[in-house]
């Protein structure tokens, strides 16, 4: 009995498995990241302090204004005058009035005026901002309505 020797094949895994697993892993981790950083505007460079801390408690439907200078790819402020960021261009502090009136209506539409006043208005403010300037944006806050605000900084363990 004669016995015929095969030549030795060559085996290739199959990658179609393989693509697709790391297809689901990369849409299941863009559905579990954090998103809270969104609102945040990379213009804006918050101060530090020893007592900053996230809120025990997540809070919903913010509005965070992000204030700041216009700056350079060096960071050098370009603009004298701060603004609040609302797209490309920076809004004078004292023009924001009419959008807060507008931002008030609407969750009082939404959420009932109760509500409405409940929302916390977020104030992610540059540390060259001057503290008068984000005392008028509260207080230009409180006569559109509002009545809850919060100061964001970086603790000094971000700062480091």
């Amino acid at each position: 009995m004669k016995i015929k020797h095969a030549k030795p094949t060559i085996v290739e895994a199959d990658m179609t498995p393989m693509i697709d697993m790391t297809f689901q892993l990369i849409a299941f981790f863009m559905i579990v990241t954090n998103f809270e950083q969104t609102q945040a505007d990379e213009r804006v460079k918050l101060p530090a302090d020893k007592l900053a801390r996230p809120p025990k408690v997540a809070r919903e439907n913010d509005i965070v204004l992000n204030v700041g200078f216009d700056r350079n790819e060096l960071g050098q402020k370009i603009s004298q005058e701060p603004g609040i960021f609302y797209g490309d261009q920076p809004i004078p502090i004292r023009d924001y009035f009419p959008r807060l009136k507008d931002e008030y209506t609407l969750a009082a539409k939404q959420f009932g005026e109760a509500e409405a006043r409940k929302r916390t208005i977020v104030i992610r403010a540059d540390g060259d901002v001057p503290t008068g300037l984000i005392q008028e944006l509260i207080k230009l806050g409180q006569e559109a309505g509002f009545e809850k605000f919060a100061l964001k900084a970086k603790s000094d363990d971000e700062a480091g």
